[in-house]
C-alpha cells in the first residue's frame, strides 16, 4: 500500500473541505494504517493542528496509548519542530517525508523562526520569564506523585 499517498490523498480532501494547508500525515503500524488525515488548523481554529499532531491525536486515541513506538509516520512535508516534539513523546522512531522546509518556506509556511529559536539563534521570538517563589506549582510535583505514584 502506498502510504504517502494516502496522506495526499488525506491532504487534499482537507484542502477541498477548506480545513488547512497542503500537509497530510499517515500513521502505519505493521501493516495496518491508523490514521490518514490533513492539518486542520483553519477547520479547527487550532495553530497545533497540523497533520503530524492529528493524526498523533487519532491514533493515540485509536490505539488507547500515547506510546506509538511501533508506528511509522509518512508525511507530505518535513514535520515541523513542534511536530517533531510530539512524534518524539510518542516515542515513534521512523518518519518518512517529501516536501522540505525550504520547499514549504517557499510557499510561504517557514517555519525557520523557531528552528532559529530552538537552536539558540534568535530569542527574539518570545519573551521567557522564570517565575520564582511558587511553592503552589512546586506542589505540583508532590500531588502528581502522591496521585500516581513515583514518577518514572
Amino acid at each position: 500500500m502506498d502510504y504517502m499517498k494516502l496522506a495526499v490523498d488525506a491532504t487534499i480532501e482537507g484542502m477541498d473541505k477548506k480545513y488547512g494547508g497542503p500537509f497530510g500525515a499517515t500513521i502505519v503500524r505493521g501493516d495496518e494504517v491508523i490514521a490518514a488525515v490533513s492539518n486542520t488548523m483553519m477547520k479547527d481554529t487550532d495553530p497545533s493542528a497540523h497533520a503530524e499532531m492529528v493524526a498523533i491525536r487519532v491514533a493515540c486515541e485509536k490505539l488507547e496509548t500515547m506510546d506509538l513506538s511501533d508506528c511509522v509516520i509518512y508525511a507530505t512535508c518535513e514535520p515541523c519542530p513542534m511536530c517533531m516534539g510530539a512524534i518524539i513523546w510518542a516515542g515513534v522512531k521512523e518518519v518518512h517525508y517529501c516536501s522540505t522546509r525550504e520547499d514549504a518556506a517557499e510557499h510561504g509556511f517557514s517555519d525557520m523562526h523557531l528552528r532559529e529559536y530552538l537552536k539558540g539563534e534568535d530569542d527574539s521570538v518570545v519573551q521567557m520569564i522564570k517565575v520564582d517563589d511558587r511553592e503552589d506549582c512546586d506542589h505540583l510535583w508532590a500531588h502528581f506523585e502522591k496521585v500516581n505514584g513515583s514518577a518514572e
